[in-house]
C-alpha cells in the first residue's frame, strides 16, 4: 500500500487490517463468478485509466468487487452507503493491505457520512457506483461542478432505482444510469434469497428470539418482502403480510398469507419487519397498539420505514443497547418495544448482510455492466436504462456452471419450431 492512498482514506482503525482481510479472501472463495470476472479483467486491463467512485455498503462482498474493478485497472474512491453496515475490518484492508481508497467508518454521523460522499468524488470519476442514490443526488445538488465528467454508472438496490426513476420522469438526471438492481439475477437472489436470509439472521443475533410460533408482520411484498415471508414461514412462524398494491396482496394471499392493513396487524404481531422502501410505514398509531415486546426491523435501505424520531420524543425511557444493536423503547402505557439496529437497514446494521454466494451474481452483473458502460455510455441518452438481457443470462450460466448445473440445448428442429410461425397446433 502506498502512503498516498492512505493519506487519501478515512477509517476507523488500520490495525485491523489483517483481520479484514483474511476475511475477504474467505468471502472471495464463495464467489467464483465474480473471480472469473476478475481474472479475465486482469489480463485484459479494460478499466486503465478509468476513475470510479461508488458508494455502497462497505463489506467483504463489496471488498471483492473493488478488487476486480482493480485488477482491470481502475482508481478507485469508496465511501460508505450506510454509516451502519461498514466492516470496520474491511475498510482497513482495502486501504492497507490492497491500496484502494476507502472512505468509511461504522456508526458515523450524518455530516461525517456526507463528508465521506464528498471526499469519494473528489477523484473526479468517469462513472460512479451507487446503492440508493445519495452519491448521485450530492452530484446533481452540491457537485454539480464534476457532472460534465460523468460518463455513467450503476444502481444497485431498489430504493436507488425508484429515487433515478423519479428523476428521469423529471429530466433531472444528468447522465445515464444503469439499474442493475433489476436484473432477474439481482432481484431473485439478492433481493429475494440475501434479504430473506440476512434480515431473519438479524433477528437472530440482535434478540435471540425463537421465529416458531410467532406472528411475524412484513410491511410490503416485492422481492425483498417474499423473501422475508417465505423464510418466516419457513422457520414456523405465521405470517401477515401489508400491502398498498392488489396485485402484490393477492400474489401473498395465493402462497397462503394472511394480508391485513397494518391498523390491524400492529395488534396482533410479534415480530414486524418493513421492507417497502416508503417512509413512515410503522408510525404512532401503531405503536400505541402493539404487544409489549414487539421487536422492529426495518430491511427497507433507508431509516425512514419506521418513525423512530416519535419513538425517541415520546418514550418514557430509552434503555440503549439493551442487546446486540437492539435498543428498548417504554412507551408511556407502559409496553415495551424493541428497535433492531436504529430503524436503519437491520441485515446490515445487526448482522453480516448476504452471503457472498448471493452477492457473487449482483456484483458481477455490477462489474460487466462497468465494463459495457466502457463503450456504450457515449451512445445512451441521460436518464435510467436496464441491464442488457444477454448480461444477465451470461451472469446466470458462469453461477449455474459453478454450481454443478448444466442446461438442456435446443435441437436444430426446436429452433425453427420457436423461431416460425408457420407452424400450426
Amino acid at each position: 500500500m502506498s502512503t498516498t492512498t492512505a493519506q487519501k482514506s478515512d477509517i476507523a482503525n488500520p490495525a485491523l487490517a489483517a483481520e479484514g482481510k483474511k476475511r475477504i479472501e474467505w468471502a472471495g472463495r464463495n464467489m467464483p463468478v465474480l473471480q472469473q470476472i476478475k481474472e479475465r479483467f486482469a489480463k485484459e486491463k479494460p478499466f486503465k485509466d478509468v476513475r470510479i467512485s461508488a458508494c455502497m455498503h462497505v463489506t467483504t462482498e463489496t471488498a471483492n468487487l473493488m478488487l476486480a474493478l482493480k485488477a482491470g485497472g481502475a482508481e478507485l474512491a469508496l465511501c460508505a452507503s450506510n454509516p451502519l453496515s461498514t466492516q470496520d475490518d474491511t475498510a482497513a484492508a482495502l486501504v492497507h493491505e490492497y491500496g484502494i481508497s476507502v472512505f468509511a467508518k461504522n456508526a458515523i454521523d450524518r455530516d461525517g457520512y456526507y463528508r465521506h460522499i464528498n471526499s469519494a468524488l473528489d477523484i473526479k470519476p468517469q462513472f460512479v457506483f451507487d446503492d440508493g442514490c445519495d452519491l448521485v443526488n450530492t452530484l446533481h445538488t452540491t457537485r454539480t461542478d464534476l457532472l460534465d465528467g460523468i460518463l455513467g454508472g450503476c444502481e444497485e438496490t431498489t430504493t436507488g432505482v425508484i429515487r433515478l426513476s423519479q428523476m428521469t420522469k423529471d429530466g433531472a438526471l444528468k447522465f445515464p444510469m444503469i439499474a442493475v438492481n433489476d436484473t432477474d439475477t439481482k432481484h431473485m437472489f439478492d433481493n429475494r434469497y440475501g434479504t430473506g436470509q440476512s434480515t431473519l439472521d438479524a433477528v437472530f443475533r440482535a434478540t435471540n428470539t425463537l421465529i416458531a410460533g410467532k406472528i411475524v408482520v412484513v410491511a410490503g411484498f416485492g422481492y425483498c418482502g417474499k423473501g422475508v415471508a417465505e423464510r418466516a414461514k419457513g422457520l414456523g412462524a405465521e405470517v401477515i403480510v401489508t400491502e398498498i398494491d392488489p396485485t402484490k396482496a393477492l400474489d401473498a394471499m395465493m402462497q397462503g398469507f394472511r394480508v391485513l392493513p397494518m391498523t390491524k396487524a400492529a395488534a396482533i404481531g410479534d415480530v414486524f419487519i418493513t421492507v417497502t422502501g416508503n417512509r413512515d410505514v410503522l408510525r404512532e398509531e401503531h405503536f400505541s397498539m402493539m404487544k409489549d415486546g414487539a421487536i422492529l426491523a426495518n430491511s427497507g435501505h433507508f431509516d425512514v420505514e419506521i418513525d423512530v424520531a416519535w419513538l425517541e420524543k415520546n418514550c418514557k425511557v430509552k434503555n440503549s443497547k439493551m442487546r446486540h444493536q437492539t435498543d428498548e423503547y417504554v412507551l408511556k402505557n407502559g409496553n415495551r418495544i424493541l428497535l433492531i439496529a436504529e430503524g436503519r437497514l437491520a441485515n446490515l446494521g445487526a448482522a453480516e448482510g448476504h452471503p457472498a454466494v448471493v452477492m457473487d451474481m449482483s456484483f458481477s452483473d455490477q462489474a460487466l455492466t462497468a465494463e459495457w458502460l466502457l463503450t456504450a455510455a457515449k451512445n445512451l441518452k441521460p436518464g435510467l436504462h436496464n441491464v442488457p438481457a444477454e448480461i444477465d443470462k451470461d451472469v446466470a450460466r458462469m453461477k449455474l456452471r459453478s454450481m454443478g448445473a448444466e442446461l438442456d440445448v435446443l435441437t436444430p428442429a426446436q429452433e425453427l419450431y420457436l423461431n416460425s410461425w408457420e407452424h400450426g397446433s
